[in-house]
């Protein structure tokens, strides 16, 4: 069996910067490349993700699992073997948890009936 080549692959950010390319393994797992997204974080960027379920990368349309391989989150592009893949990142917004009081007032109010009987 033929040892597979690397794949090539840059990660676009949000606001059209680039993380890459490099050169990754085929069986390098999904979660492994964000991991080297987090690690390689350009610091002058906001919103920076703190743990691979801040991320989500999405190639040619598709959400990529964790547990996915390079070889399978690919998606073959007629005969171009050695070009670069590019894969979009979302990065989760930071959950807040300190919420005002206000909004737990208003978040309690929710789940009460509105109606008023004339």
């Amino acid at each position: 069996m033929a040892e597979e080549e690397p794949i090539e692959v840059r990660f676009r950010l949000f606001d059209g910067t680039d993380i890459g390319p490099d050169k990754y393994d085929p069986s390098t797992t999904v979660t492994s490349l964000k991991e080297t997204i987090i690690a390689r974080w350009p610091p002058d960027k906001p919103n920076a993700p703190r743990a691979v379920e801040d991320l989500k990368l999405i190639n040619a349309g598709r959400i990529l699992e964790n547990k996915w391989t390079l070889t399978e989150s690919r998606v073959p592009v007629g005969d171009m073997p050695a070009s670069i893949i590019t894969m979009h990142v979302v990065v989760r917004p930071p959950s807040s948890d300190k919420r005002t009081d206000k909004e737990k007032e208003d978040s309690q109010r929710q789940g009460r009936c509105a109606c008023t009987i004339l």
